[in-house]
């Protein structure tokens, strides 16, 4: 049996709200029943949030299944709808389209991948749409949802999906939720951050209007101005805009397109524009907008007038102009700091995953939860894994813009043009050869992932695995036939999305 920690934390402060500070609050609550550890989050209202990332991936939700949430609770109070995957149209050229869908494509045989099925197929003459084979992609095609079974023999059992929602909803739900089970909230903008003179060690923040909220452990979620662990503690920021240069973004909400009796579509849509792309996120009451460009080829006037010429129904409020490097804190957690949110780094919602990296540091502070005496190697094993996670998914994001060919706009030109990562290099040219793809230190992205974007973006691999020849061909048509037809079926008796989210968790 293990022995407890010699000097277990008294009190842990989390510097600012909005959705990183109340996610960190909700899943550091259980420590409040421990009776020694006490939880502080500290927030302004004067202090707005950012507050436009709504779309998420589903490894959500276990991070709500750990807070024990009900999930149609949860979307009925952040006027939530379903997320079977993200519609990327022109992004490998102008007219084109493909869906990234959530969960796996096909089954596979013997060991030998689906996708490498399917690519035996191609090469006996019988072009069958990978689309056909994913249950997400299928239902999300035809607007349809309904919760996976887990009956392996259905094929509705393959399907997998996440979450469009308010992220301010989604705070001030996690709120309630974290404050039910001990959490303190103090209202209050903060004026300094006090310093142990020896260690270094961040000791006390006081508040603007004097007073001092000590700690053990502290949070950073204090977004963009990362008034900790850059302002105080000086990480330093590692800098991926030569590999991502989209630097700004404007947001804009509209009304639900054909009113409150209109279809909602059950997956995001990101259409490239000319200078960057343009998000549309479909919830219960509204739709989200916005366009995250470069600001070397597009004005913010530019942005602002492309976007608003591209909404589904008129806009409910002023457009917000966001302005960021990507990038990353080159440590994450400094002495006895951690960041999170927009205070750890920044990546484009291109892949949804900004509220997931929240939800990865949180989960890795929790399997590292120090005492008070810190020690080093776990900061360094959390930095080490952070990185390594961080720089898979900057991977990702990249091949949507390196893997295009639009010859129509000079920014796209150039992302065509610019060296990449070795490890994506490496990554397509494994694909590209014979579909081989691998997963590396517990990847967020799967080999249906890489498959997805990889194929849509125009990589077809010139080859199959030698190891799908040693199955019939006959045997695979007739098989593939079958699955199709049963993707297909198990859709049509799926009900509509909007129908479905009317009878279980409308707001």
């Amino acid at each position: 049996m293990s022995e407890p920690l010699r000097h277990p934390l008294r009190r842990i402060v989390i510097a600012g709200g909005g959705t990183a500070g109340w996610m960190a609050a909700a899943a550091l609550s259980r420590l409040c029943a421990n009776g020694t550890t006490r939880v502080t989050l500290v927030e302004s209202e004067e202090i707005g949030t950012v507050g436009v990332g709504e779309a998420t991936i589903p490894p959500i939700k276990t991070f709500n299944a750990m807070l024990g949430i009900d999930e149609d609770a949860f979307l009925a109070a952040t006027q939530g709808t379903f997320k079977l995957g993200i519609a990327f149209e022109g992004w490998h050229r102008e007219g084109e389209s493909y869906l990234h869908p959530f969960g796996a494509y096909g089954a596979d045989i013997e060991g030998v991948k689906f996708h490498q099925i399917w690519l035996k197929l191609r090469a006996m003459g019988i072009p069958v749409p990978l689309a056909d084979f994913n249950m997400a992609e299928v239902a999300a095609r035809m607007g349809r949802f309904d919760r996976p079974t887990g009956d392996p023999r259905s094929a509705l059992s393959q399907l997998d999906y996440a979450f469009h929602f308010d992220a301010g909803l989604y705070a001030a739900f996690l709120r309630r939720h974290a404050e039910a089970r001990g959490v303190e909230r103090l209202e209050g903008r903060i004026g300094q951050v006090l310093l142990h003179g020896e260690t270094g060690f961040i000791e006390a923040l006081r508040l603007e209007d004097g007073r001092l909220i000590d700690g053990d452990l502290f949070i950073d979620c204090t977004g963009f101005r990362a008034l900790l662990i850059e302002g105080a503690l000086g990480s330093g920021f590692e800098d991926w805009s030569h590999w991502l240069p989209c630097d700004r973004a404007v947001a804009v909400p509209c009304a639900r397109a054909g009113g409150a009796a209109g279809p909602i579509l059950p997956y995001t849509r990101s259409t490239a524009r000319a200078a960057g792309w343009q998000w549309r996120i479909p919830l219960q009451h509204r739709t989200g907008n916005g366009m995250v460009y470069c600001s070397r080829y597009w004005s913010d006037d530019e942005a602002s007038g492309t976007l608003l010429a591209n909404l589904d129904a008129e806009p409910t409020g002023e457009p917000r102009l966001l302005r960021f490097t990507t990038g990353m804190r080159k440590q994450p957690w400094v002495k006895n700091c951690v960041a999170l949110g927009l205070a750890s780094g920044f990546m484009e919602p291109l892949e949804s995953t900004s509220i997931h990296l929240v939800q990865i540091g949180i989960s890795k502070l929790l399997a590292l939860l120090p005492d008070r005496s810190f020690p080093a190697h776990e900061r360094a094993e959390y930095n080490r894994l952070t990185a390594i996670q961080w720089a898979q998914i900057r991977d990702f994001l990249i091949l949507h813009y390196k893997q295009n060919a639009r010859g129509d706009a000079a920014f796209w030109q150039e992302c065509a043009a610019m060296p990449v990562p070795e490890t994506l290099e490496r990554k397509i040219a494994l694909f590209a050869g014979t579909g081989r793809l691998f997963r590396y230190d517990d990847e967020l992205f799967t080999d249906a992932n890489w498959t997805a974007v990889m194929t849509g973006q125009g990589i077809i691999p010139q080859a199959h695995d030698p190891l799908a020849d040693a199955l019939d061909g006959a045997a695979l048509r007739d098989m593939t036939a079958r699955m199709a037809d049963a993707f297909r079926r198990t859709a049509r008796a799926m009900p509509f999305h909007a129908d479905f989210i009317a009878r279980h968790c409308a707001a």
